[in-house]
């Protein structure tokens, strides 16, 4: 697999930023009528002095034992040696739904960080958002256990599920869809969230490109 050139934060970047973006249903922007999803949004608040190429590979309604069984090859056919490779991990809530115990859920994402961190690839994890309210409690420590992963790597991490819990447009972008994805609102909710949180940092971009 290529490895990227440099691997500090903020270090700035050389040629080509390409960012491999791993997740769900919720990474590709599904239910957003713009077709954008939060990562497009992202990206085009991402101005950089060289193109960046985003590249999303999602598979919807997977646990993280199904992306932990993937993502390495499915990256690394996608990096490149002359670029400044990235990987983005967004976490879905698939697994609460699949009953995983946040055991497994933290051993998942701390394989995945760790063989990022051996290839020498900076990562980068967004949490999940929440959803049915039935999965709250569970979503709230789901999220909780990420962070710690992501926390103890040095890795930065956006807690989605906090700010958004109890967010009048939020819920509402929810209950208008099939209270399961966001629309417009959501999405564009989830991208403010990233972009406010170490995200132009992390890049090596200035502060004020948000």
């Amino acid at each position: 697999m290529p490895q990227a050139p440099h691997d500090g934060e903020g270090e700035g970047t050389v040629g080509e930023l390409r960012l491999a973006v791993v997740g769900d249903e919720l990474a590709a922007g599904v239910g957003d009528p713009k077709g954008l999803g939060w990562v497009g949004r992202v990206v085009a608040r991402t101005p950089t002095p060289e193109p960046l190429t985003a590249l999303t590979l999602a598979v919807p309604g997977e646990t993280t034992s199904g992306l932990g069984a993937r993502w390495e090859d499915e990256v690394g056919r996608r990096l490149s040696a002359d670029a400044d490779n990235r990987l983005v991990v967004a976490l879905g809530r698939a697994d609460v739904d699949a009953g995983l115990s946040l055991a497994r859920s933290r051993l998942n994402l701390a394989n995945i960080l760790d063989v990022a961190e051996q290839r020498r690839i900076p990562a980068f994890v967004v949490g999940p958002p929440p959803g049915s309210t039935a999965d709250a409690e569970k979503l709230a420590d789901l999220s909780a256990a990420f962070a710690d992963v992501a926390t103890r790597r040095r890795v930065p991490y956006v807690d989605t599920f906090t700010p958004l819990a109890a967010h009048d447009q939020w819920l509402g972008d929810l209950a208008a869809g099939n209270g399961v994805l966001p629309g417009q609102a959501g999405y564009g909710l989830i991208a403010w969230l990233v972009l406010h949180t170490g995200w132009h940092a992390w890049l090596g971009l200035p502060d004020d490109a948000a």
